[in-house]
This record gives structure tokens, C-alpha cells and sequence, in this order.
């Protein structure tokens, strides 16, 4: 495996809770694991850190990264916000050539539906939302929408099950919430897309406020152009 193979394949553990919130991980184990030598295995564990997905504590050494209360709570506050500026901004600035790759991931999507495989689910849309914040082209916005979708996709994996026909209806919705998405940002319709991921949160909304349990948010989310 090369670096990059090494850091997708412990980023997508990561995201599936193959690897749990809290979870140390071993440079020794994890080296010989994928016959890689220290230094390297280091670069990559700074740089899923960056992302979010694991925390360096000094003297302590890696862990993925935790899921307490707190930081539930404040990813349920803060995410909508987020997710429509993100949505806006690559509606505006998305390239050709990230439009085509969207529709790629979004085909992976579908077969992962399809044959209802979980786990694909959840990275595929997670890689979905992830290339909208590379449209979107803001490094501002950028580092927090990351971590977002990094605690998103761990906190969907809970009850991202296509168990009865209610879910299997939900995993539809949000396949057709991307395709409309997709065509939102080929028009460079800014509000549509805006107004879709309204729609598109609250597919999840009830299920993750049921899994944080927050207190009622003063905030409430709105398409409008504030």
C-alpha cells in the first residue's frame, strides 16, 4: 500500500466506526500492519489529524477522535449553517472537472443503496459532501465543514441501516436530493441548492437529534439569503 491507500483506508475505518471514538493507535501495531515505517506512518496520522478524524496528544501519542457530549451538540448547532454556505459557495465556484467526479461518487452511492451495504453508504456520501467543500473553494469554511462531515458520517453510521421501509425510503430521498444537487451546481443555482440541503438535513435531522439529545436550539434552519 502507499501513502495515500494507507491514509484512505484508516480514514474510511474512521468514518464506519471500525475504529472507535476514542480508540489509541499503536505506531508499532499500525506499521507493521501495513509495512510502513514509522516516519511516513507519522505524516499520515498528522494529516487524518488535520482533518479531524484523530487527535496527537503530546507524550500520548494518536487516537481517533472522540465523540463526547459536548462536541455532539455543538456539531448539531453548527452544522446547517455550515452545510449551506458550503452548498452555496460551490454552486458558484465548482469546476467542470469536480462536477464529473461528483457524478462518480454519487454512482457508487447508488449501488451502495442498491444493494444496501452500510458502510459504502455512509463513505460514499460522506465523499460526496466532502468534494462539495472542495467546490466550494473557501479555507476559511473549509477545516470546520471537514470535521462536520467526519462526525456526520460516525454519527449516521448508528442508524444508516436500510433495516425497514421507512429508512430504505430515507436512503432514496437523499440519493435523489444528490442528483438535484449535482444539477443545482451544473445551473450555478446558488439558492436551489440552498433550499435542497434544507431538505436534505432534516432526512437526518430527527434521527441524529435523537441519537445527541440536545435541549430545543434557538436556531432554526432557513433557506433564506441572510
Amino acid at each position: 500500500m502507499d501513502k495515500q491507500a494507507i491514509y484512505d483506508d484508516l480514514k474510511r475505518q474512521i468514518l464506519t466506526l471500525q475504529l472507535e471514538p476514542g480508540t489509541a493507535l499503536d505506531e508499532a501495531r499500525l506499521s507493521e500492519q501495513y509495512k510502513i515505517s514509522r516516519t511516513p506512518l507519522r505524516e499520515i496520522l498528522r494529516g487524518l489529524a488535520g482533518e479531524g478524524c484523530v487527535e496527537i496528544i503530546s507524550n500520548r501519542g494518536a487516537y481517533v477522535s472522540s465523540m463526547e457530549y459536548k462536541v455532539l451538540r455543538d456539531f448539531f448547532i453548527t452544522a446547517p449553517m455550515i452545510y449551506s454556505a458550503i452548498g452555496r459557495l460551490a454552486a458558484q465556484n465548482a469546476k467542470p472537472g469536480q462536477i464529473q467526479k461528483i457524478r462518480e461518487i454519487q454512482e457508487k452511492f447508488r449501488v451502495a443503496i442498491a444493494i444496501k451495504a452500510s458502510a459504502d453508504m455512509v463513505y460514499w456520501n460522506q465523499c460526496f459532501h466532502a468534494l462539495m467543500g472542495e467546490m466550494a473553494d473557501n479555507p476559511y469554511l473549509k477545516p470546520s465543514y471537514d470535521r462536520l462531515l467526519i462526525d456526520h458520517a460516525r454519527i449516521s453510521q448508528t442508524f444508516y441501516r436500510p433495516r425497514d421501509q421507512e429508512m430504505e425510503e430515507r436512503m432514496y430521498s437523499a440519493l435523489r436530493h444528490h442528483d438535484e444537487m449535482i444539477a443545482a451546481i451544473e445551473a450555478a443555482d446558488s439558492q436551489r441548492i440552498v433550499d435542497l440541503i434544507v431538505e436534505h438535513w432534516e432526512l437526518s435531522r430527527d434521527l441524529i437529534e435523537h441519537f445527541v439529545k440536545p435541549d430545543p436550539l434557538a436556531f432554526e434552519m432557513t433557506s433564506s439569503n441572510s
